[in-house]
């Protein structure tokens, strides 16, 4: 049997770029470099430019893989955006501002490279979950040059829209058994010190500190059911950009825990892509 099919093109292919190195950092007690990679899908089209998301990894600021989510990035992609994974150094290599200095590392590459990847450098997203939640708002809240270091500084690290998954906001009001037993949490370890002795030094690591009526629009997502990043965490967060007048709305998922496999259905991923459209538009000729 022979078939012929005359194709109507509606769409560009998708390309993934893997291990693209964005910035170096110091490493090794500051005695070497490293390289900071990030991954990229994005549209071979020249004809129009495009919206980019930042997509930050989750795991306590200890561990990360930007590359464990690239199935659902590529939906991203595949739904008019230049999707982007970034890297960013853990707590093994030191405390925050470093975290969040990768990240806006990360966004500022991206604009300077807008031309190779089509991208639309005045419409930029930023998500992720957990520890990357808590970078997703800061990078959202925090506009404050002294966090712009490396390369690429004429360029702005600000993005238009903000979707935090499960994002500690104020680290200042966990709750611990013992002052001791703080000393060695995942929150601790960011900020260098112990959160419980030093509440007040530690507003100044907490996205709820940064909140102002200006903060770009917000789509917070939290499960009710969260045993790791309280649901109180993602509320108070709500709540602070609510009360400032800024644009935010929280999804609660009302059986879901940290990390729930909830977050990856397609109504979420058809919510996010949504949000997305509605504030950085569908990018332009």
């Amino acid at each position: 049997m022979k078939e012929t099919l005359k194709i109507k093109v509606e769409a560009p292919i998708y390309t993934v770029v893997s291990d693209v190195t964005f910035a170096q950092v110091d490493t090794w007690f500051g005695h070497t470099r490293r390289d900071l990679k990030m991954d990229i899908i994005y549209p071979e089209d020249n004809t129009r430019k495009y919206p980019c998301i930042v997509w930050i990894c989750g795991g306590a600021w200890a561990v990360m893989d930007r590359s464990a989510h690239l199935a659902y990035l590529s939906q991203l992609a595949r739904s008019g955006f230049v999707a982007a994974s970034v890297e960013y150094r853990t707590t093994n290599e030191g405390p925050f501002p470093i975290q969040l200095q990768d990240v806006k590392a990360g966004i500022r590459y991206l604009k300077a490279h807008s031309e190779r990847f089509h991208i639309d450098v005045e419409h930029f997203g930023v998500m992720g979950e957990s520890a990357g939640g808590y970078l997703t708002a800061m990078a959202a809240l925090v506009d404050d040059k002294a966090y712009d270091v490396g390369a690429f500084t004429e360029f702005s690290s600000k993005v238009q829209a903000a979707c935090p998954w499960y994002p500690p906001a104020d680290v200042t009001v966990f709750s611990y058994p013992s002052a001791e037993k703080a000393a060695a949490t995942p929150e601790s370890l960011l900020f260098g010190k112990n959160v419980a002795l030093y509440k007040e030094e530690a507003e100044k690591i907490c996205p709820v500190t940064y909140v102002t009526k200006d903060a770009p629009p917000f789509m917070i997502i939290h499960g009710r059911q969260d045993k790791t990043v309280p649901f109180t965490q993602g509320e108070l967060l709500h709540d602070k950009l609510e009360a400032a007048g800024a644009d935010v709305r929280l999804l609660v998922l009302e059986d879901a825990d940290h990390a729930d496999v909830r977050f990856f259905q397609e109504e979420i991923w058809q919510r996010i892509i949504a949000f997305f459209r509605d504030k950085l538009g569908t990018g332009k000729e």
